[in-house]
């Protein structure tokens, strides 16, 4: 499927939400159980140099963004990935799309490290991201309860080979 990948923009937050909110239903994609109402909410917790979405021609079939892991000027560099596309076109290269786009960008913005945490049964999630370079660094076992019962999840990272080393 052939989509375009732009920035995300405050009226791109409905569709987002909607895509988003059908990946908690999931209860595979996130320790979240709700998404904010508003695009000011949600927009505070991410970086707002690295927001997309991918575009099928029809409307909004996917978003992607990265969240900073810290407040500490000394990991301004490391950001988390989240990429969310419409159930009803997924395995279909969108995911793909917006996660090499959003890479892009990170590395653009001076990003050096992503990081994201999957849960194990999570497998589409586990196979996209490491077929983008990205390297399991362990498990956190039990690290948090949802809908009643521990979760493990799976800790990843990505090193960019553009920014950090040595400049």
């Amino acid at each position: 499927m052939a989509v375009a990948v732009e920035p995300m923009e405050p009226d791109d937050w409905p569709s987002v939400r909607a895509i988003y909110l059908a990946g908690i239903a999931t209860g595979q994609a996130t320790f979240e159980t709700t998404a904010p109402d508003d695009w000011q909410q949600w927009s505070a917790g991410k970086r707002p140099d690295c927001r997309l979405v991918a575009r099928d021609g029809q409307g909004v079939v996917g978003g992607a963004a990265l969240s900073p892991v810290s407040k500490r000027a000394v990991y301004a560099g490391v950001a988390e990935a989240s990429v969310y596309v419409a159930e009803e076109v997924r395995g279909q290269g969108i995911g793909g799309a917006l996660l090499a786009a959003l890479i892009a960008a990170s590395e653009a913005a001076g990003v050096w490290t992503l990081q994201a945490a999957i849960f194990p049964e999570n497998a589409a999630s586990l196979a996209l991201v490491k077929r983008h370079g990205f390297r399991e660094v362990g498990v956190r076992r039990r690290i948090a309860q949802h809908h009643g019962t521990w979760r493990d999840v799976i800790l990843l990272e990505r090193r960019s080979d553009v920014v950090g080393n040595g400049d």
